[in-house]
């Protein structure tokens, strides 16, 4: 019996034209799904309960007070009364020493069409952000290494607690430095194959952009220098130009004076509010001068060798996200940096058995694709090395959230590893390929799925807790009365939620956060002298600021009052939050 080809078959040779076009709607469509599944992802689990956790004071303080009052055509409250005025308007150019004010104006057009208080659409602005940074970090690894490895990078980076809920609060974690900083490489590798003015006026304009957004954003210019340096050392030692690229790259950007003007222009441009503000206050300056020894909270900058350490032990939270407790709970998914370690290993064990294999049958020379995936994978390993260490040195804090801005770069990694595998490991790549994207992203999925269940419950612990909203619409019905904030985190949100109707009073002092400063007194006196004024505490457990209660009903009892409790705020688990106080006459 005579078998027949499928008609499929049979059309496709009879039309060959047809056959190519098939073939082309398949690889476009494959292209889609690569860089589309991941973006739905994110999507599906950065959206829901976008409410939760309640709103942080960096969020407010950060993006949501200022574009409020801008919306509102409120006064702003530049901060250290820094801004450029024109035509009756007053536009802030800092938000804190070293953060500037790019996210307020971001967030101006999501306020315009969500409402000027609107928590949703204030944390609209950093999903977004997220999302593209996502789309870029696809793009980049594209080019870097390959659909196989643009695709593991995105889906990874999609399902990653850490991205998804530092994307939800972007805002807390200045989330714009990780697209600026994912821009800013993507220019950078473009500059240096190319050449061009425009290129390089944009990497100025977004390295500026990076410096204004976040003063951290120094450490990704500086891990991109590093890179730069080390690659073009290695390759005037041990590469020969070859081509038209080849020869570009061997000529470096800097060596045209046109192209070094135009990057320095576009800096300037970008950084400017910054520049302005130091000129205006020195602001920046005396911060950086202050902590420069021993920082505000107490970090030692020349005990390098332990903040290093303390840095390198925070990636593995940064994997399996048990840092973010605060959501209600610690979810940890330990495979993750398990998984993240054998991906790099197993590229270089790969690509070095097959190197070995091809000296052996003295066919190296016929085959330079080993040391050019290593070269990308090695090129992101030390881009995120360079990061790390200066990170060890800070004028404020190790926080963990300061890898928001290289955290894309992490994922880049491990997709340029499993690009690797794929490549130089045959069978055993592709199985340890599979299993490791497999295995990650579902677990990682689980955390997501379980940390939206948790924040459900709970809507957020300490700075983080949903109570907030509770302790707004209590004292939006006293608006007419004084409130004075005896701790941090409460006076932003409440001025964001209540549109400035209410205005917290910041006396617990910022001097010292064990204790209040001996002007504790003379500040809160003549508003115990006020029977109305209502005070604003945090639980116990939560307090940040200590002592500033016994404090104040010390001074209390010197002028014959005693602080009496009037409200408590709890948040959707029932847990006490917010404490509202008032002075009363001792009975």
């Amino acid at each position: 019996m005579t078998a027949f080809p499928p008609m499929s078959s049979r059309l496709a040779d009879a039309d060959p034209d047809r056959s190519r076009l098939s073939a082309l709607n398949r690889r476009a469509l494959l292209a889609g799904a690569a860089w589309c599944v991941p973006l739905v992802l994110f999507l599906s689990l950065t959206l829901p309960q976008l409410m939760l956790p309640g709103l942080h004071y960096d969020e407010a303080s950060e993006a949501g007070v200022n574009a409020m009052q801008i919306v509102r055509g409120l006064p702003v409250d530049a901060f250290r009364g820094a801004a450029l005025s024109s035509g009756g308007w007053s536009l802030p150019l800092m938000v804190q020493d070293y953060v500037g004010a790019l996210n307020v104006y971001l967030a101006i057009p999501f306020l315009v069409l969500g409402g000027a208080n609107n928590v949703v659409a204030l944390r609209l602005l950093p999903v977004l952000t997220s999302a593209v940074t996502l789309l870029l970090t696809y793009a980049l690894a594209r080019r870097l290494g390959g659909r196989p490895a643009a695709f593991t990078a995105a889906l990874l980076l999609a399902v990653s607690p850490t991205f998804v809920f530092w994307s939800r609060q972007g805002i807390f974690v200045t989330n714009i430095t990780a697209l600026l900083a994912v821009a800013a490489v993507l220019l950078a590798r473009r500059l240096a194959r190319a050449g061009g003015r425009r290129t390089a006026f944009g990497l100025g304009i977004v390295c500026g952009l990076g410096l204004w957004a976040k003063l951290l954003f120094l450490w990704i210019i500086g891990a991109g220098i590093g890179v730069a340096f080390v690659g073009w050392i290695a390759r005037r030692l041990l590469a020969r130009p070859s081509s038209a690229v080849s020869e570009r790259i061997a000529r470096p950007f800097w060596t045209d004076a046109s192209s070094v003007v135009a990057l320095l222009g576009g800096a300037v441009l970008g950084v400017f509010p910054l520049l302005l503000f130091n000129w205006q206050t020195g602001g920046t300056l005396a911060t950086i001068a202050t902590n420069l020894d021993r920082s505000y909270y107490g970090v030692n900058n020349a005990d390098f060798w332990a903040n290093l350490l303390r840095r390198v032990s925070q990636l593995y939270a940064l994997f399996n996200s048990e840092h973010l407790w605060y959501l209600g709970d610690v979810v940890r998914n330990p495979w993750a940096p398990l998984l993240a370690g054998l991906s790099v290993i197993a590229a270089f064990l790969f690509a070095g058995v097959r190197a070995g294999r091809r000296r052996a049958s003295s066919a190296l020379s016929a085959h330079p694709a080993s040391g050019s995936d290593l070269g990308m994978l090695t090129g992101a390993l030390l881009f995120l090395a360079f990061y790390i260490i200066q990170s060890s040195f800070t004028v404020s804090d190790l926080f963990i959230t300061h890898f928001a801005a290289a955290l894309p770069f992490f994922f880049l990694a491990v997709g340029l590893a499993v690009g690797v595998s794929l490549r130089q490991g045959g069978r055993s790549g592709v199985v340890v390929a599979v299993v490791v994207v497999a295995l990650w992203a579902t677990t990682d999925l689980a955390s997501d799925l379980r940390y939206h269940q948790v924040l459900a419950r709970t809507g957020g612990l300490g700075t983080h807790s949903d109570a907030i909203y509770q302790l707004a619409g209590h004292l939006i019905k006293h608006r007419e009365r004084p409130v004075v904030a005896l701790d941090w985190g409460m006076e932003a949100p409440v001025r964001f939620l209540t549109l400035d109707a209410v205005i917290p009073i910041e006396l617990f002092g910022y001097e010292r956060l064990d204790a209040p400063d001996p002007d504790f007194p003379a500040r809160v006196i003549p508003y115990l002298q006020r029977p109305d004024t209502l005070y604003l505490f945090r639980v116990p457990q939560d307090t940040i600021f200590q002592e500033r209660r016994d404090a104040i009903k010390q001074v209390a009892a010197s002028l014959g009052l005693r602080m009496q409790k009037d409200k408590t705020l709890r948040g959707k688990d029932g847990r006490s939050t917010f404490l509202v106080y008032r002075a009363v006459p001792q009975e």
